[in-house]
């Protein structure tokens, strides 16, 4: 049972909008694409996840903070006598394990992810201590990319390859055992601690001015958006979404990158661009949005 769901990062959310409207810099687009990347392979992982039949509590996406040491998540599966801790990764391409390293081929290091692994089931054992809760921790490192292929992988070690996933789901669905309300209590007692507002800020600075105004693809991003009617179509994919949906979803993206801004229809106008009638830009923030002020002092909430 999905108990707490996955969604995308402020960062990953800030940045797609700005790779939308301006050029970012070469780091800022490589930190794009890995959280990008990270994310896709998160939300396919869930896809199997959420699959299971099994009685379980899957806590996805936490953030926790355990001796004031931060401790991130991918994905937690409570079952009735175990949790299952899974650090996801969506490295794409060939690797090599090599005396407790992680190369890729032909020999660039990169970061070992059991290290992170332990370093998390540590933290998670201290945490559900503190919290009342003794039950044994099962942590592996998931690659679900098929495209990935690791040469001499250790047998001793808790990876879990792409070929492996779908055996492991099946072995997890072979559990029989029911939960009871100190389950739920202890699930409960994680989200309540997850914290939302993550103090990693690794976002470029923007300006308003920087920014090509306009109304953003709701499936592609891009920025090459027409109106037709009362249809909003993408010149790149060919997209459609209604005036209405598009409008709120772009004024909630201002609202995102602007929190100081106010919504005026005025403001609203000039994001959109493309949209030239106030009297309709007023209609779908009066229905959608809440009203504040009046005549030329109104601003949206």
């Amino acid at each position: 049972m999905l108990y707490k769901p996955r969604t995308e990062s402020i960062d990953l959310l800030i940045l797609k909008s700005l790779a939308a409207r301006m050029s970012l810099s070469a780091k800022d687009e490589q930190l794009y694409f890995a959280l990008k990347k990270g994310y896709e392979g998160e939300r396919l992982f869930d896809s199997w996840t959420e699959k299971l039949q099994c009685e379980c509590l899957i806590l996805n996406d936490l953030l926790l903070k355990q001796n004031n040491t931060l401790l991130q998540i991918d994905s937690l599966i409570i079952m009735s006598d175990v949790i299952y801790l899974f650090e996801v990764k969506n490295y794409e391409g060939d690797y090599y394990y090599e005396s407790d390293k992680l190369y890729k081929l032909p020999k660039a290091e990169i970061n070992n992810p059991l290290i992170q692994l332990n370093r998390s089931e540590s933290l998670l054992r201290q945490f559900l201590q503190t919290i009342g809760f003794n039950l044994p921790i099962k942590a592996n490192v998931v690659f679900v990319n098929p495209e990935f292929t690791l040469y001499q992988t250790p047998l001793n070690k808790p990876f879990i390859l792409p070929t492996q996933i779908n055996k492991h789901l099946k072995k997890l669905n072979l559990n029989s055992s029911n939960l009871n309300e100190k389950h739920r209590e202890l699930a409960d007692k994680i989200i309540s601690r997850h914290i939302v507002d993550s103090p990693f800020k690794l976002l470029p600075t923007y300006q308003y001015e920087q920014l090509q105004k306009g109304i953003t693809c709701g499936n592609c991003t891009s920025i090459s958006v027409s109106i037709n009617g009362k249809i909003c179509i993408c010149q790149e994919c060919r997209y459609e979404e209604s005036v209405e949906t598009a409008l709120i979803r772009n004024v909630k993206e201002f609202k995102q990158l602007f929190p100081d801004k106010r919504i005026t229809t005025n403001a609203i106008q000039n994001w959109c661009k493309i949209i030239h009638s106030k009297k309709k830009i007023r209609r779908i923030l009066s229905k959608n949005f809440k009203k504040v002020g009046v005549r030329q002092w109104t601003y949206y909430e």
